[in-house]
C-alpha cells in the first residue's frame, strides 16, 4: 500500500528589516513560566566582528535578561567543535533559552548545545545511523531562537543539524523534529555583510534546497508508514512545492544582483525570503542527490580554501559542495519528472527556451560561472582517481537519497562525480 498522509511543520517565524529588535520581546514570551531569565547566545568569531550579536546582547540585558555568549563556532561544524560548544554550556549553564546569531554553522552548533544539555548522553549518541546511534531525545529542548545572518542553509526552519566527522572524513547530521527552531527571527538587515563569496556559496544551498525538495520523490510513492515511522523528510508534496517555486522565483530576479552588489537591500532582503521559503519547503519535503554527494566533498577536502571566509585550513563551503553537482545530479533524475525538471528551469531562467536533460544543468552552469561558482571538482582539489572514495561516502547518506525521485547506485553516483569534475 502506498502512502496516504504527509506532513508539514515549520517554526513560528518572524520577517522583516528590524525584527531582530525585538528580540527580548520574544523571548520574554518564551521562556514565561521557565523560572530562568539565563540565555546562551551561539555565533562565530566572524559574525561577532560584525557587532550584531553584541547589539543583540545588550539589547537583552537592557531587558533584564543575563546573557552568556558563546562566540567561538567553528565555520562548517564538527564533532570536535560542538563537543566544545557543549562542554562550553553546561559548564556554564542552566539556561533557559538558546539564541543562534549567524550562519547555518551557529544555528546547528546551537541545535546540538540545547539537545545536549537538556538530554543525556553524547553527541555520537544521537548522530544518525549508521554513522551514529541514531538516538532520539527523550527530554523537552529549551526555546531555540535563530537569527540567521546569511542567506542560504535554511537552518532556521529545520531539524537538521550538519557536521562533519573527523576521524571519518565524514560529513552527517542529527535529525529530529526536536531540533527545529521554536521561532526563527529572519532580519535582512543582518545579511548586509555577508561576503560576495559566501553570498554566492550560500545562495546555491538556497537554490538545490528549492531544486531537490521540489525534484524529490512524491509523498505518495513511499509505502505506507505508522505514525512513529514517519519522518521530518517525507518526499514532494503540495505544500512544500509552494514554497520551492515560490523560492526560485526569488532567486531568478536577485540572486546575480546580491553577488554583485551586496549593498542592494531589495536583493539582500529577496534572497533572505528565498531562503526562508526554501527552508520552509525543504525542511518537509527532504533533499537527495546533490546533498549526499555533497556530505564528502566537505568531509575529504584536502587544500582548498576559499576568499572571504574565517578561520584556518582546507574547506569547501556546505552550498559550494552541494553546488558543484548539482549539474550533473539533476542531468540524471531528469527522466523521473521531466516536466518538473523542465518547469524548474523556466523559473530560474524565463527566457530559456531549451529542452531536454540538459536544460535545467545549462541554466545552472550559466549561474554558477556568472557568479564565481570553482568550475567543477577539479577545481576544489579531486579527480578521477578520488571517486571511489567520494561514491563510498554518498552512499552513507542513505537518508537523502532515499528522498531521490529515481533509485541511486554506486554506478549513478561515480556517473554524476565524474560528470562534475569540470563544469564549464
Amino acid at each position: 500500500m502506498s502512502e496516504q498522509v504527509f506532513t508539514y511543520a515549520a517554526p513560528a517565524l518572524k520577517f522583516g528589516r528590524g525584527a531582530s529588535g525585538e528580540l527580548a520581546h520574544d523571548l520574554a514570551g518564551l521562556m514565561r513560566g521557565t523560572g530562568s531569565s539565563r540565555v546562551l547566545l551561539v555565533t562565530d568569531p566572524g559574525v561577532a566582528a560584525t557587532g550584531h550579536p553584541a547589539r543583540i546582547a545588550e539589547r537583552l540585558e537592557a531587558a533584564g535578561l543575563a546573557v552568556t555568549t558563546y562566540a567561538e563556532v567553528h565555520v562548517e561544524p564538527t564533532d570536535a567543535s560542538l563537543e566544545h560548544a557543549i562542554a562550553f554550556a553546561r559548564d556554564a549553564g542552566p539556561f533557559g533559552a538558546v539564541v543562534a546569531v549567524g550562519g547555518g554553522s551557529s544555528i546547528d552548533t546551537a541545535k546540538a548545545v540545547d539537545l545536549l544539555t537538556t538530554n543525556e548522553g553524547e553527541l555520537m549518541d544521537y548522530l544518525n545511523a549508521p554513522i551514529g546511534r541514531g538516538r532520539a531525545p527523550e527530554r523537552p529542548l529549551l526555546p531555540l531562537v535563530a537569527v540567521p545572518t546569511t542567506t542560504g542553509t535554511g537552518s532556521e526552519s529545520t531539524t537538521i543539524c550538519v557536521l562533519d566527522v573527523l576521524a571519518l572524513e565524514v560529513k552527517t547530521g542529527i535529525s529530529h523534529p526536536a531540533l527545529r527552531p521554536t521561532l526563527a527571527v529572519v532580519d535582512p538587515d543582518l545579511t548586509m555583510t555577508q561576503p560576495a563569496a559566501v553570498t554566492a556559496a550560500a545562495g546555491m544551498d538556497i537554490l538545490c534546497h528549492a531544486l531537490e525538495s521540489w525534484t524529490a520523490r512524491w509523498y505518495a510513492d513511499f509505502e505506507a508508514k505508522r505514525p512513529e515511522q514517519r519522518v521530518p523528510y517525507c518526499g514532494a508534496n503540495p505544500i512544500a512545492d509552494m514554497w520551492a517555486t515560490c523560492a526560485l522565483g526569488l532567486l531568478a530576479g536577485a540572486f546575480r544582483t546580491a553577488v554583485r552588489d551586496g549593498d542592494d537591500a531589495t536583493a539582500r532582503e529577496q534572497m533572505a525570503l528565498a531562503a526562508t521559503f526554501a527552508g520552509l519547503g525543504f525542511g518537509n519535503a527532504g533533499v537527495h542527490v546533490p546533498h549526499a554527494c555533497a556530505y564528502p566533498i566537505a568531509g575529504r577536502v584536502r587544500e582548498f580554501r576559499p576568499d572571504g571566509y574565517p578561520g584556518e585550513g582546507p574547506i569547501v563551503p556546505h552550498g559550494m559542495a552541494v553546488s558543484l553537482t548539482a549539474p550533473a545530479a539533476f542531468r540524471f533524475t531528469f527522466e523521473a519528472d521531466p516536466a518538473r525538471h523542465l518547469e524548474a528551469a523556466r523559473l530560474l531562467d524565463p527566457g530559456h527556451a531549451a529542452d531536454g536533460p540538459d536544460a535545467l544543468p545549462e541554466v545552472l552552469r550559466t549561474l554558477m560561472r556568472d557568479i564565481g561558482i570553482p568550475n567543477g571538482l577539479a577545481e576544489v582539489g579531486f579527480g578521477d582517481g578520488d571517486v571511489d572514495d567520494l561514491v563510498e561516502g554518498a552512499l552513507a547518506q542513505q537518508r537523502l537519497l532515499a528522498t531521490a525521485p529515481r533509485p541511486v547506485g554506486a554506478e549513478d553516483l561515480a556517473e554524476v562525480f565524474r560528470g562534475s569534475m569540470t563544469l564549464w
